[in-house]
């Protein structure tokens, strides 16, 4: 048995023991199905897919130990092999440096895809002024909503309209809470990358200051050395954020080391006609980004883009956002995503109804702006993409949500 299988065997071995001794966990289901239409675009044909997830969650605790675990199978159809490009299951089930085998496929042909994940798995022991987790879990560092390039585990994808639960990684925690305002916190997270196995170890101090709250970490991301600082500050009733940080790559013969990458944004809510409303904005520039749309396909082969590190390919990228509650059941919202290089753009409007405390229904599309390929041609091939957004077809898609 590998360490891994064994260090999986063995949190499975501990929940159950903890548990039984303890009250009877509480379990907690998902459930979304989505069905996605999508128009003929330049590189793929129009096409239906639908896709399901089924989710199972519990987080017993046994004196101070605490135990998170949830395991979940998906289900996707296509009706053809081209379609999905904007799948929710595009990110949720690649897996980007999982060190635990905990997930795999059961059952796969032309147009179905059946797989599994336990998503979580870890035990964490609650000290009185610290914690430690081992196992997969959930970390965000994020400091921004939507453009987060300082967030070393696995950011959301700004464009998923799923945004519910996080990717778990599999890491080594511990958290200090030295005071109210403070917190220390050290993340070791071995991982599998395109290249070689890698290690990223990290040490962060957060603390708030007045109506500032400051962060900052340092250590070695997959292997290479890297400093982040970060910040959140409220003016006139606005949150004004921003993080930034410098990694020293190993591939120095395609990126000026350090390699800066920082977002800076900014968002309120107001009160409109007795409704809330809900403005972003989210400006980008990554040194790992495309400078033009000849850069796209290196930059989507490249090694932090395989590692999971980028969200977006373009060098200077903008999210815009706004969203407005039109009653207690109907939300409406608009998200655009805006290439500066390219230039291009996704225009992403969607809507959402509760039915219930626990359902929920949400209709939306997917707009290309842009270029749709370029005058480069690659024998064999065809053309390139003119850029990022141009080539994505008119998609529209319906889910619902359930909770239980």
């Amino acid at each position: 048995m590998t360490r891994r299988a064994l260090l999986g065997a063995l949190l499975l071995i501990a929940l159950p023991l903890g548990a039984g001794r303890a009250q009877v966990p509480e379990l907690r289901a998902y459930y979304l199905n989505v069905w996605v239409g999508s128009d003929q675009g330049p590189f793929t044909d129009a096409a239906l897919s639908g896709f399901q997830r089924f989710r199972l969650m519990t987080t017993p605790v046994y004196g101070r130990f605490a135990f998170d675990v949830a395991y979940e199978q998906t289900l996707t159809w296509r009706s053809d092999s081209t379609a999905g490009i904007l799948a929710p299951d595009a990110g949720q089930n690649a897996s980007s440096g999982d060190w635990l085998n905990l997930q795999g496929t059961i059952a796969e042909s032309q147009r179905v895809v059946w797989r599994q994940r336990v998503d979580r798995l870890s035990v964490a022991y609650m000290g009185d002024a610290f914690d430690v987790t081992l196992g997969r879990q959930p970390i965000s560092w994020a400091t921004t909503m939507y453009l987060t390039p300082a967030d070393p585990f696995q950011p959301f994808d700004p464009a998923d309209p799923f945004r519910v639960y996080r990717f778990g990684v599999d890491a080594f925690r511990v958290q200090l809470f030295p005071g109210p305002m403070t917190e220390l916190e050290v993340v070791v997270r071995p991982s599998e990358t395109v290249e070689d196995d890698a290690i990223t170890a990290l040490a962060r101090a957060r603390t708030s200051l007045g109506s500032w709250d400051l962060e900052t970490w340092a250590g070695v991301v997959f292997d290479e050395p890297a400093v982040s600082a970060a910040a959140t500050v409220t003016v006139a009733g606005a949150a004004v954020r921003g993080e930034a940080v410098l990694q020293w790559t190993a591939d120095g013969s395609r990126y000026e080391d350090p390699v800066l990458r920082f977002a800076l944004g900014v968002d309120r809510s107001f009160n409109v006609f007795s409704r809330s409303l809900y403005l972003l904005a989210e400006y980008q520039r990554d040194g790992f980004g495309a400078a033009n749309s000849e850069e796209l396909i290196p930059v989507a082969l490249s090694v932090p883009y395989g590692r999971g590190q980028m969200q977006v390919l373009g060098r200077d990228e903008v999210v815009a956002l706004a969203s407005y509650e039109v009653d207690p059941l109907w939300t409406t919202q608009f998200l655009v995503i805006w290439n500066i290089n390219d230039p291009s753009a996704l225009l992403t409007p969607a809507i959402s109804y509760s039915a219930s405390e626990e359902t929920t229904v949400q209709a939306g599309a997917f707009f290309g702006v842009g270029a749709n390929t370029s005058d480069i041609t690659v024998p064999g091939v065809g053309p390139l993409p003119g850029s990022e957004y141009g080539p994505v077809p008119a998609t529209g898609y319906v889910s619902v949500t359930i909770f239980f």
